[in-house]
Parts: C-alpha cells; structure tokens; sequence
C-alpha cells in the first residue's frame, strides 16, 4: 500500500509522536508497504507527485527534517495560518490511507480527522465525533458513568468558575487535578493539601481553560487496548518511583510494565469487560486504549481513553499484541486492516 505516516505537529507530545510515526514507517517498509514519514506542521521538504513513494526512501533524513523544526514552532504558528504544512494534503490525498502516528491536540482531538472526512482522506483509529469526546476528559467520564463504566469522583470545571474549596466538590484530599484534553500525563498534579492543590490549579490551567479534578485511586494501574471492539490482554504499569507521568512512559526503565498483568481470571475478564464498554460509550472505531486503577479490594476505576495511543515499538498496545502473537510490523498492519473497516 501506498501509505502517509503523519507525526509530529504542534502538541505537548510532538516529541513521542515522532517516536511513535518513525516507528510505524520502518515496521511499515519492513513488511513491503511504501510508507513515507511527514510532519503534518512542517510539511515535506520537496514535494515529487510523479513519484510520492519511492521504492528507496531515507526515513532517517526525514525524522531529521522533522526535528529542524522543533525550536521553529511558535514563530511558524504566528507567520502561517494554515495548520497543514507545505504538500501534507496533497500527500494525504495521493494515498491508499494515512496512518496517524499523532498525539495530543490537534492530533487526538477529531479536528484533523473531520477534516480528512470532508475531503475523502482514509486515516487509522476512530472517527471524528469519538476522537473529540475522548479526547474532554470531562465529557468522556459523563459517558463512561452513563454507561456503567466506573469512574473516580469528580468534576470537570474552567478557570471562570473554579472552585478553590474541594470539599464543595464532594472531594478530600489527595486529590488529582488534569488539564481536561492533555495526554502523556502532561499537566497532571496528585496534591495532598490546599497549598498544593491551589499550586496544581495554576500550573494546570496554564496548558488550557479547562481541568479535572478528581479523588485520588491509591491502588495498581492498568491498561486495555480494544482492537475492532475486542479487548486485548492488561498490562500492568508500576512506576519505580512516583506516578506514570511523562517521564516514566517514556524514560527506559523507570517503569515495569507486566503483559499479561498477574490478576485472576476474574478480575481480568471484568477489566477488559469494562474496557469493552468504554469503547463503545465513546463511539470508538477501529483501536484505543483504557486506563485503569484498581484498589486492593479489587475495585477498579477507568481513568479514561487514548484514541491514537503510543505506538513506538515498546508501547503498552504493542505488547498487549505481542502476547497474542502479533509482533510489531504484524500489529501496524492489524491496525491499517481494522481501520480500513470504517470504508467498507
């Protein structure tokens, strides 16, 4: 197939997301695909529509000309209008379907996904409508509760009716406060008294206008991928320090991550269960992926869903598939086959 890898943009997570596209284009060339890698901001160097792609291609050069416009960003924002870089689009309409390797806003958030829709571009994962919803915090645990998804207390509120006094909010402390559409735990604060709860506020409302505040879960955290609405096997995450923020996603061995996580039988058809039903609350075609706490009495909590979830080699969704025996070049081509669904 002929195949657009789009990674990188404007988000918080550009840098992952990079990771995650240069992955998908080798696994990609390595199963035959001619697979070229773009940053959906910076655009394409040079762009050859007599031959968009070429048998031989130099991933490495470009993931370079990616990264030339990492210090660039905020001055190209302010000089160009447009949020598609130079020859995206024509890329994007010359190929069999674009893998979106994107992360964050402007990635997750169903804009780019619309607007492929309108102009008959084939894209990987979920649909526009669900990428937006999951992509609200708030909006989602509305949904999740709707449709008996257990979910932590708490409420979703903007700067304009912030409410200081968590005990109004039905909350005591350790409270967790999360911009409403960050990702990779960007903009996240577990607080443990009114000083740092007011501190996290702050800090939280200065990525966006909304944030989360809800009960703290002490407990393990988990993670489901759902592929074509099917639960794929839990991965456990546990932090060798703190809590699976940033740096201990993406930090080599900060964190252990154990596939298939050690729980009963029970506990885990409940898990995937739940991670089944979130999926179809939010809409969701094609893959994603649900995070989870569980207390020690066994309750568990979904903390919420990743409509384009990591997919560098190492990733939690990669090495649920690799215990069903899908190793990662296999996995990007499930993904392209289930999402080709959504065209049937």
């Amino acid at each position: 197939m002929n195949i657009v890898v789009l990674a990188g943009g404007t988000s918080t997570e550009r840098e992952i997301s990079i990771v995650s596209g240069t992955g998908i284009c080798k696994a990609l060339r390595q199963k035959g695909d001619l697979a070229v890698l773009i940053d959906i901001f910076g655009g394409i160097e040079s762009a050859d529509m007599e031959d968009p792609f070429p048998q031989e291609y130099d991933i490495d050069r470009a993931v370079e000309y990616m990264h030339s416009f990492d210090d660039r960003i905020p001055e190209i924002q302010r000089s160009r209008r447009s949020f598609f870089g130079p020859n995206v689009l024509e890329y994007c309409q010359k190929a069999d379907i674009v893998f979106l390797g994107l992360h964050g806003a402007n990635g997750e958030d169903g804009k780019v996904q619309a607007a492929f829709d309108l102009m008959g571009i084939r894209y990987t994962g979920t649909g526009y409508l669900s990428s937006a919803i999951a992509m609200d915090k708030g909006i989602s645990k509305q949904m999740f509760r709707m449709n008996h998804v257990p979910v932590p207390k708490g409420c979703a509120m903007t700067r304009q009716e912030c409410e200081k006094d968590i005990s109004r909010l039905g909350l005591s402390f350790p409270v967790v406060v999360k911009t409403c559409c960050g990702g990779s735990s960007v903009g996240v604060y577990i607080v443990q008294d009114q000083k740092e709860y007011e501190e996290a506020l702050e800090n939280a409302f200065s990525y966006e206008n909304e944030v989360v505040v809800e009960e703290y879960i002490s407990g393990r955290e988990f993670s489901v991928g759902v592929v074509d609405g099917k639960a794929y096997p839990v991965i456990e995450i546990r932090p060798l320090s703190g809590f699976y923020d940033y740096k201990n996603k993406y930090q080599p061995g900060s964190t252990i991550e154990t596939c298939p996580a050690e729980l009963s039988p029970e506990l885990t058809r409940k898990m995937q269960e739940y991670a089944e039903a979130a999926a179809k609350a939010l809409g969701m075609e094609a893959y994603s992926r649900f995070d989870f706490m569980m207390k020690e009495n066994g309750e568990m909590y979904c903390l919420e869903g990743n409509t384009l979830p990591g997919m560098t080699p190492t990733s939690l969704i990669p090495q649920e598939a690799r215990v069903l025996g899908m190793e990662y070049p296999d996995f990007c081509q499930e993904l392209i086959r289930v999402s080709m669904k959504k065209y049937s």
